[in-house]
């Protein structure tokens, strides 16, 4: 299998008028939206968002797990439960913290238990926190180039789907209010625990998220996971994210297959049903993950870099007889560079990456040696022309990332990507292509994306020292180089000490020179640049004792346009 193809055969127009390759678009039919009855008592909901939700009724009502990325969402599910029975709901179980943000809606309903019990992993509280705070701008910058989201629905650019759902956020749900509710119960691995009368076996299995859990309904022969998923997995997520050990996977996989599951519901794509047909195709999923991963090291041992690598190991055909195992998601070129960076860091042996020239410096020198910024644009047309795609963006992407890149160089840079998109089987490819293609035209940029945006509503849920932690990653050095201030915020009573020094921001305790006193609210409008400094002082808002240089010095290493203005 190939991540693109240099020929234009297997490229579509759907009906929307996408460009797209056929696999990418057949993966619309396993995604279709439908409310499955598994077998009585167990439904599963496919197609409503980005991943499914899960009902299964016990004795004592319903067990709802996974509720999507909004109340709007659940909503939906929840009326379509509500045609097969009136039960209540009795709990709510979370697989992972992905998709657990329409809780509310069962509230909203008002057909539950109370209390609501609600169980999940220990870790999902850490990783909600996580995902908005230190790395929330290249966390949501590539969410939108993966998931289609500033993606246009008609025309050449159109998303057709996101490899896992059709949308991140289905659009009728909009405007996709947030209704999380933090778990009553956590799990630990290895527990047998009584819900709504049933017996669930929970079994730690890092998967995408390192607090993933595979549940077992041993009454009911169903196996619920976020293991198995609707195409070949996502070691790699274009996105970026931590590193997935497929070797964890593949764990997590053989403890599926020791359950023998005559019914497998995932939290994504269509549920499996038939014992001997499951056990063949998640034997199938398994050995993908152990063939990428043994021939990385194999290449590896024999010294092959990453590029080499990437190059020379290919799944075989066999793997692509089912969508489970299609790289109609991710790619496994990318795989096993990821595979490699897990096991052996960024340094392959290849000489030219131990100190390589600065990237700007290094395609400026290309282009002169190539003859010249004309010279190095026809070179790119010539290699589209003849389907040279690697080559073609590779020319290309020297001209944009060099000194006086121009419209012509970024055009040509989006042209190239574009033609990936409409060859590439993967849904992650085809939406980062045509996201920075766009980008790159005009037709969606994305700059608004390359900075911390500390909006109320992304911040709301920390605490006023984790808010002020999080800003020492928005201190500029150069900025900070010979400042050591020891400071003070007080808001709204809480006083957070913080020490600047060294060009780092320290929240510790320490006895300040000045003295920074605000409300929360304050606080969201300066980071949020929607109030300046000097007015808020002017105004009141802002009060300072105390040093008042040093405080004003202090707040001006940070790269918050708030505290400058």
């Amino acid at each position: 299998m190939w991540s693109f193809e240099n020929d234009s055969s297997h490229t579509v127009t759907s009906r929307t008028g996408a460009r797209v390759h056929r696999d990418h678009e057949a993966q619309s039919e396993v995604l279709a939206t439908h409310f499955y009855q598994v077998r009585p008592g167990v439904w599963n909901f496919v197609g409503n968002g980005l991943s499914n939700q899960t009902f299964i009724e016990g004795p004592e009502g319903i067990i709802a797990i996974d509720t999507g990325e909004s109340i709007e969402e659940m909503d939906v599910a929840l009326r379509q439960l509500r045609e097969h029975t009136p039960l209540p709901i009795a709990a709510v179980i979370y697989t992972h913290f992905h998709y657990i943000e329409g809780t509310r809606a069962i509230l909203k309903e008002g057909n539950h238990l109370e209390p609501l019990a609600i169980f999940g992993h220990p870790k999902i509280a850490i990783n909600r926190v996580r995902t908005t705070t230190e790395i929330a701008p290249a966390y949501v910058r590539g969410m939108v180039e993966q998931f289609a989201m500033f993606m246009p629905l008609e025309g050449p650019d159109a998303n057709v789907n996101i490899g896992l759902g059709f949308h991140f956020r289905n659009p009728e749900h909009a405007p996709f209010t947030p209704g999380h509710l933090p778990c009553t119960s956590t799990f630990t691995d290895g527990t047998v625990v009584k819900i709504a009368g049933l017996e669930v076996h929970v079994t730690y299995a890092p998967s995408d998220a390192d607090d993933s859990v595979t549940l077992w309904f041993p009454e009911l022969d169903v196996a619920v996971h976020n293991v198995i998923w609707p195409t070949l997995f996502n070691v790699f997520a274009i996105r970026g994210e931590e590193y997935r050990d497929p070797q964890t996977l593949i764990g997590a996989v053989d403890h599926l297959l020791s359950l023998t599951p005559e019914y497998l519901v995932g939290t994504h794509g269509p549920p499996l049903l038939g014992r001997e047909d499951n056990l063949s195709r998640m034997r199938r999923y398994r050995d993908s993950l152990s063939f990428l991963w043994d021939q990385t090291v194999r290449g590896i041992n024999k010294g092959w870099t990453a590029d080499e690598i990437a190059e020379r190991v290919r799944l075989p055909e066999l793997f692509n007889v089912d969508y489970l195992t299609s790289e109609r998601y991710g790619v496994a070129e990318h795989h096993v560079r990821q595979i490699h960076n897990g096991l052996r860091g960024w340094f392959d042996g290849d000489e030219s990456k131990l100190f390589p020239l600065g990237p700007q410096v290094r395609h400026e020198r290309l282009i002169e040696e190539l003859g010249g910024r004309h010279r190095v644009r026809s070179k790119v047309r010539d290699a589209i022309s003849s389907d040279d795609l690697r080559w073609a963006t590779e020319l290309a992407t020297w001209l944009v990332r060099s000194n006086d890149a121009d419209d012509v160089d970024r055009q040509l840079l989006a042209e190239c990507l574009r033609i990936i998109a409409s060859r590439t089987p993967s849904a992650n490819v085809r939406n980062w292509c045509v996201t920075r293609a766009r980008h790159l035209d005009g037709t969606g940029d994305l700059s608004v994306m390359y900075q911390h945006r500390f909006n109320a509503r992304a911040t709301g849920s920390l605490s006023h020292r984790e808010l002020l932690n999080t800003l020492r990653v928005v201190v500029n050095p150069e900025r900070a180089l010979g400042v050591d201030a020891r400071i003070a915020f007080v808001i709204d009573g809480e006083q957070i000490p913080l020490h600047i020094r060294n060009c780092v921001a320290v929240v510790e305790d320490v006895t300040p020179e000045a003295t920074i006193v605000m409300t929360r609210d304050t606080l969201n409008r300066l980071v949020s640049n929607k109030l300046g400094l000097s007015v808020g002082i002017e105004n009141g808002d802002v009060a300072i004792s105390g040093d008042r240089e040093l405080a004003i010095t202090a707040l001006k290493v940070y790269e918050v346009d708030g505290f400058h203005s």
